[in-house]
């Protein structure tokens, strides 16, 4: 299913929880507000991130990918944990951003069976032409707030996060 698929499910969703709001406490309708508002959320950031990766010609899991090793190599199993997949399909989506020349595999030191995720020259300039995109997209999408409401925003995020 397309991102604008899911983001107007997602809408269509919203709309229907709201319309279930009838005859139920205001504690229990803010808190389905308040997930219609957070899936809603969800929705618009997964579409633009698939829009910019689709520019940079990735697939929104490479972009993630690139994103994850901008800081620095990081091993399969490492890697494998924060996408929340087995080691198999990490190879897989490591073998695919390394034919394109965005990764490679560098070994790690003392252990000669275990491999590390890096980074190619390219690979650093595409995450961050892809970061670079993305936070304009964020930008974008956060500019109907006034001033006030971002920092509110920010605030809100910061003790959810």
């Amino acid at each position: 299913m397309s991102r604008r698929v899911e983001a107007a499910a997602a809408s269509a969703a919203a709309a229907a929880q709201r319309s279930s709001l009838v005859g139920r406490s205001a504690a229990e309708a803010n808190q389905l507000e308040d997930a219609a508002a957070l899936i809603q959320l969800s929705a618009l950031v997964q579409d633009a991130f698939a829009r910019v990766a689709q520019r940079h010609d990735l697939t929104p899991v490479q972009a993630r990918l690139l994103c994850a090793l901008v800081e620095g190599p990081r091993g399969m199993a490492d890697l494998a944990r924060g996408f929340g997949v087995e080691k198999a399909a990490l190879t897989g989506l490591a073998d695919r951003t390394e034919r394109r020349g965005l990764a490679k595999r560098v070994p790690v030191p003392g252990d000669r069976r275990a491999m590390r995720v890096a980074l190619t020259d390219i690979g650093r300039r595409t995450a961050a032409a892809f970061h670079a995109d993305m936070t304009a997209e964020l930008t974008q999408l956060l500019s109907p707030l006034a001033p006030h409401d971002r920092e509110q925003f920010r605030a809100a995020m910061a003790k959810i996060t």
